[in-house]
């Protein structure tokens, strides 16, 4: 018969939290988890939606603001993976509009769609090498990098279809871009987007190089002493942010049917927001895609909300992301601090514990005064 574990009241007199049933201890921490959280919060938006509107909770709006949102959750898969890596990609928006161009160029040249869409890939690709490439192998700060690139591929857009705007796309694809499966609340779209999720979900979850990624965040030297690569695992995520954001950058064009240099201008700070809302530390090392794909569906209902409701300014959507990208970043800090904090007043009033340090300072000599 196996012993039965005892427990014993704590120094200050309050008894430990009582076992189960089934011998494991209720944590309640475990019902104040981020993702429980972000999942309040959509329960809260829905709810206020409703009432701000009644096209809000159907399925015509779930269906229109999935197309609203299905670049930003495209892109915010790998730069959930960046960002627990304890770097960023801002540059991400710009491949986007690159893409952009270089599909309405190629479209006007006379090059076929399934030959344009490879190539615009690839040339995401390339711009994720040459953002890999600056931060792994000549050690600049990402966040210096990407700002330098987005400005730079921005440039490249305007450069390859100035300001003009293609727009002879063969209805065929437009048509599949803003299409429904078989006619119904579900864009084609997003099966691009579950597709990538569930790939990005077991790389990250599932395998030793998701372990990397987080080994990587968490301390880079320790990372690299027990041989983990992390100029290659760092350059293979940035490769996968290009290539992703091209994939973003086609997709907008056919779902609009309209190809321009300007397109996705600002659209990587929701992409940011949604990805340290969903829990990812800012610091590497820390985070969830499934605390991201909740926060880019809570986003998404604020943004529609926000869009049916009568007498509300479309400008109160960069004020609403804005608040939450300064919430997500300052959120979990406070967090950890009230823990650490917790943790100290504890360990201060346990008995035996050693006293604080306590300072003396000299009096100055009268020379130094």
């Amino acid at each position: 018969m196996p012993e039965l574990a005892t427990t014993t009241p704590s120094a200050g007199g309050t008894p430990p939290a009582a076992p189960s049933k089934s011998g494991v201890r209720f944590d309640p921490s475990n019902l104040v988890r981020w993702e429980t959280l972000i999942v309040g919060l959509i329960i809260v938006v829905l709810f206020v939606g409703s009432g701000l509107s009644e096209q809000f909770f159907t399925a015509a709006s779930f269906t229109t603001g999935s197309f609203d949102m299905i670049e930003v959750a495209l892109i915010a898969l790998p730069m959930t993976l960046i960002v627990i890596t304890g770097e960023i990609d801002l540059s991400v928006a710009s491949i986007l509009g690159l893409s952009s161009a270089l599909m309405g160029e190629l479209w006007n040249a006379g090059l076929p769609l399934e030959l344009i869409m490879p190539i615009c890939i690839a040339m995401g690709a390339v711009c994720g090498v040459v953002n890999g490439f600056l931060v792994t192998q000549l050690g600049l700060p990402s966040l210096a990098v990407t700002i330098g690139t987005l400005g730079l591929y921005r440039g490249l857009a305007l450069v390859i279809l100035g300001d003009e705007s293609i727009t002879s796309f063969p209805s065929a694809w437009t048509e599949r871009a803003f299409g429904t499966i078989n006619d119904g609340w579900f864009p084609n779209v997003m099966v691009i987007f579950v597709i990538l999720a569930v790939l990005f979900a077991i790389a990250l979850h599932a395998t030793p190089f998701g372990r990397s990624i987080y080994a990587i965040g968490a301390n880079k030297e320790a990372a690299r002493f027990s041989g983990i690569r992390t100029k290659r695992i760092t350059m293979s995520l940035y490769v996968l942010a290009g290539a992703v954001a091209a994939l973003a950058g086609i997709v907008m064009t056919l779902r609009n049917s309209t190809a321009a240099a300007n397109v996705g201008v600002g659209l990587e700070l929701t992409v940011v927001a949604a990805v340290l809302l969903g829990g990812v530390s800012i610091f590497g090392g820390k985070g969830s895609l499934f605390g991201v794909i909740l926060a880019v569906f809570l986003l998404g209902a604020i943004q529609k909300a926000l869009l049916l409701a009568d007498g509300v300014s479309s400008y109160w959507i960069q004020i609403v992301t804005g608040t939450l990208l300064v919430v997500s970043v300052l959120g979990p800090n406070l967090v950890v601090r009230a823990r650490e904090a917790r943790t100290r007043a504890t360990r201060s009033r346990a008995p035996g514990a050693a006293p604080p340090a306590t300072t003396t300072t000299k009096p100055r000599k009268e020379e130094d005064r």
